[in-house]
């Protein structure tokens, strides 16, 4: 951007520019404090929310939140032998489409209430994907008699 309005005052004014200018903007954007305009897609405050609920949250695209556990639309409830709270961790959809990587380890279901889900999941060194309709509760690893499951990525698929 700051080439294109350079090179258009060049033209406006027959003026040579300075190759300085263009760098002088780079260095001024690096150097205000401002935080970067690229996303990361790491999820915020991860840190804080591993810390309070064991929930290691990793990278996301903003579509699948943390919340609380309650009967409100959109929630996406892990069941888990590692939580605290009641054996499950809630997230709430805010899109019809979203990801969202993380670790959570002795998941032994996987519910959704509005929207349809996919999950990645480990157990025993192989990867899995479980897809769990709208409105449906599906058991995984453990609730099937199966070897201890880790959930690693959480998709909504519509």
């Amino acid at each position: 951007m700051a080439t294109a309005c350079l090179a258009a005052a060049t033209m406006a004014t027959g003026a040579q520019a300075a190759p300085q200018a263009v760098a002088a903007v780079t260095t001024a954007e690096s150097t205000t404090g401002m935080p970067s305009l690229v996303e990361d897609f790491n999820y915020p405050d991860a840190a804080g929310i591993l810390e309070q609920t064991k929930l290691k949250l990793l990278r996301g695209d903003g579509h699948i939140v943390v919340a609380t556990c309650d009967a409100t639309a959109n929630q996406i409830t892990i069941w888990s032998r590692t939580s605290d709270a009641e054996d499950k961790f809630c997230f709430r959809a805010t899109a019809a489409t979203g990801f969202l990587a993380l670790e959570v380890p002795e998941v032994f279901a996987l519910q959704t209430t509005d929207h349809p889900i996919s999950a990645d999941l480990t157990a025993a060194g192989k990867a899995q994907t479980v897809n769990v309709a709208k409105d449906k509760m599906v058991g995984v690893g453990e609730g099937l008699g199966d070897a201890p499951t880790t959930l690693v990525e959480l998709r909504i698929t519509g």
